[in-house]
């Protein structure tokens, strides 16, 4: 690991401040990933500047929805009584992710902000264009069996790893940061980004903007709703495809349909034209059938990944038909029968 300094801020203003006047460092809170980055010299920041005193660490009403500052834990967002209330589904995938060990340490903010498991860009002595821009994509013909089916490029098709971000994409939340040029809002979807010609960047931020809280809004998802995660093993492991599925219903009839997926872009997947399809339909199999079709008609197989495009249609369709039933995954069961 590289020598670095150390600065703990005081203030929001003063970790914006101290950022932005070093491209070299980076915000630590949690550390959950961060420090793995630094040890396989991934990351080498020549300052990390810790955040954990500032006053970004409660959940609050806001809005008719809730806030959730950046540092607030990710276990004690999935089990507040507000939240498994009202977002059951991000309290399901938070749940549904890591060990009890790192969700204790894992912040909010620093969830987001989580790079790829993707083998060759935690390897040091392999070629990533992620990790040194321009050097080269070794997954697109080599093992690729976890990567992208959707969003890739020439240059990236890595995965983001996170499951809280696939509940957040869903239900349409709202990422608050701060900069040198003040605060703004960014909608979750715009948060992240696909790799295009520039994969080195995750998300929209500008240099020297800290991440302040998630803004969920008020919508009502909480009784038709489902985090359905596939994966290799059940117990700490990423998604091969994840779905969270947050429906209103009409009886039968779906009113309203957000629906993204895990494990198979470089940023949380949503195509609102798909999730139109849903809307004024009755929750049937062929329904689902179709929203699925035209959220992978563009998915594109790698030589060990094609599978994906089966699972992800199948859970698709289980996903949705869970939510419109009221009867959300169970933790206990992730296969696909």
């Amino acid at each position: 690991m590289n020598r670095f300094a150390y600065t703990r801020a005081q203030s929001v203003a003063e970790a914006v401040q101290a950022l932005a006047g070093d491209p070299a460092a980076r915000i630590i809170a949690g550390g959950t990933n961060l420090v793995d980055l630094m040890k396989y010299n991934v990351e080498r920041p020549h300052r990390l500047i810790d955040i954990t005193r500032l006053p970004l660490d409660a959940i609050e009403e806001h809005a008719g929805g809730l806030r959730l500052g950046a540092l607030v834990p990710n276990s004690t967002v999935a089990y507040d009584a507000r939240v498994t209330a009202r977002y059951p589904l991000l309290a399901s995938a938070i749940l549904a992710g890591a060990s009890p060990q790192l969700r204790n340490a894992a912040s909010t903010g620093g969830n987001l902000l989580q790079r790829t498991r993707c083998y060759y860009f935690y390897d040091e002595g392999t070629p990533c264009n992620k990790r040194v821009p321009g050097s080269g994509c070794p997954a697109i013909t080599g093992v690729n069996r976890i990567h992208a089916i959707l969003g890739t490029s020439d240059h990236c098709i890595a995965t983001h790893p996170s499951d809280m971000c696939v509940a957040l994409a869903a239900l349409e939340a709202t990422v608050r940061v701060e900069g040198p040029n003040g605060p703004r809002g960014i909608p979750f979807a715009e948060f992240h980004r696909l790799p295009g010609d520039e994969p080195q960047r995750d998300t929209t931020l500008e240099p020297g903007e800290i991440v302040l809280s998630v803004d969920l809004p008020d919508r009502d998802f909480s009784h038709h709703y489902t985090y359905l995660k596939l994966r290799d093993r059940l117990s700490y492991a990423f998604a091969l495809v994840s779905v969270a599925a947050a429906l209103e219903m009409d009886g039968n009839t779906i009113r309203t349909a957000r629906l993204a997926l895990g494990g198979v872009a470089h940023k949380p997947w949503r195509n609102v034209e798909a999730e139109r399809s849903l809307e004024g339909q009755k929750a049937a199999p062929e329904t689902f059938r179709k929203a699925a079709d035209l959220i992978l008609a563009e998915a594109k197989p790698y030589a060990h990944n094609g599978f994906k495009i089966e699972l992800a249609r199948r859970a698709i369709v289980r996903g949705l038909a869970q939510a419109a039933a009221g009867t959300p995954q169970s933790q206990t069961d992730k296969r696909i029968r």
